[in-house]
């Protein structure tokens, strides 16, 4: 088979070496890619939202299945295109992909089909908003409509905060479009948790449990990132925790979305706090989760094409799906002043090196090759990975990993997976 995936990031490059697994895999192609998936699949020159070009890409190669890792082709409606054209895809349709491409959308499922989640208020003029801000206690939670580089939701503490971010987003629209409509919402407190999940219209099947650490400092401090490292399986996420959360929160949400006419194929990321009343989604993503990814399908001992074959063709409930019980912990190694600034096209050494360990993998994010050396590209460069037996031995190898690596300008958390969650 000759497999297709869309997006240039850690996830896609951690989806695509899982996919390697499968004898069934002739070619892989990723568009547009990044220096370090160009060693595993064929990057080709064509942007992650550029439907056309993919359409045709996939039609004059005999693509056999797609695989969309991003969320921005999703909520543009790359499935529906591709089906249009009789082309197999992994991922929804556009009709379903909004519950990630519209925050509001997703605060009324949860209100009207009775889903826990934080209590809120949506705005679309910027005075109505700010004055109903100053109603609230702080912490105050902040959230962009649409889709904004997963940088779209501000915690502020203070009014002040709180005044600065609505005008950010609504006046100074730093999100752009996605910023004409704010949700306002409460602020939950606990440990958050992500659980990504199999679903094929019907059934849906939770993948280990992840935690991801947000800011771009050490103890949770500094600004919000895309995400700075993550850990598999969560420290508190527990057996009846999870049953709860299947009860109350994953089936009613493919329930909900079946009875609005939104059949979900693909991934559900549930976002989740894990408050004294029980788990309450905090958002939903439409795709796979980064750098959530890059720990959760080195935990996969089951075949990743063959699940989303499933997916697409509504026999979940027939697919045998089974994980490693051991842990994994992924660091990203970023540029300096990410999120805000950085430069690029700084040499990067010891990947070689660090992959000599066989529990270790690094996950390519913002990379690009020049003269066969690779270099920065991106905010988030590259997420080193370690498995082991268990999630502390995981860490520490990812660490011994890190240390092996160097760029100029180099900026990685020390904390990722290490934070005591009583």
């Amino acid at each position: 088979m000759k497999i297709l995936v869309i997006g240039s990031g850690g996830r896609e490059h951690a989806i695509i070496h899982k996919l390697l697994e499968s004898d069934r895999i002739s070619k892989i192609y990723c568009a547009p890619g990044n220096g370090g998936i160009a060693a595993e699949a064929e990057c080709v020159p064509i942007g992650a939202t550029d439907i056309p070009a993919l359409v045709s890409f996939a039609k004059d190669n005999n693509i056999d299945f797609t695989v969309v890792g991003m969320d921005d082709p999703l909520v543009m409606g790359v499935v529906d295109a591709f089906e249009a054209e009789g082309l197999r895809i992994f991922g929804p349709r556009k009709n379903a992909a909004i519950i990630e491409g519209s925050k509001a959308f997703s605060k009324e499922l949860m209100k009207k089909y009775g889903i826990p989640t934080a209590r809120y208020e949506i705005f679309e003029d910027y005075e109505k908003a700010a004055a109903y801000v100053k109603t609230l206690t702080p912490p105050i939670v902040l959230k962009a409509d649409g889709l904004a580089l997963g940088k779209g939701v501000l915690i502020c503490k203070t009014y002040g905060e709180a005044e600065d971010g609505l005008r950010e987003i609504m006046v100074d629209k730093k999100f752009g479009a996605s910023g004409n409509k704010v949700v306002i919402e409460e602020f939950l407190t606990g440990p958050e948790v992500s659980v990504l999940s199999f679903c094929d219209g019907k059934t849906v099947v939770p993948m280990v449990s992840a935690q991801d650490h947000k800011r771009a400092y050490d103890n949770d401090e500094g600004l919000n990132t895309g995400g700075m490292g993550t850990f598999s399986p969560s420290r508190v996420y527990d057996e009846k925790t999870a049953r709860e959360a299947m009860e109350k929160i994953f089936i009613p949400t493919v329930d909900a979305l079946n009875k609005e006419g939104r059949t979900f194929k693909g991934i559900i990321y549930f976002g989740l706090m894990l408050t004294k009343d029980g788990p309450k989604v905090i958002e939903y993503n439409c795709r796979f989760g980064d750098p959530e990814t890059q720990v959760i399908l080195p935990r996969l001992k089951s075949d990743l094409l063959g699940i989303f074959e499933a997916c697409v063709d509504g026999n979940l409930d027939k697919t045998d799906i089974k994980w490693d019980n051991g842990g994994a912990c992924c660091v990203v190694m970023a540029s300096g002043g990410y999120p805000v600034s950085y430069g690029k096209g700084y040499e990067i050494s010891g990947i070689e090196e660090a992959e000599k360990d066989s529990d270790v993998k690094v996950y390519h994010a913002g990379t690009a090759l020049r003269n066969g050396k690779y270099v920065t590209n991106g905010g988030r460069v590259i997420g080193v990975t370690a498995v082991g037996k268990n999630l502390d031995e995981a860490i520490k190898t990812a660490y011994k990993a890190v240390d092996k690596i160097d760029f100029k300008d180099k900026h990685f958390r020390h904390d990722i997976g290490i934070k005591n969650y009583d």
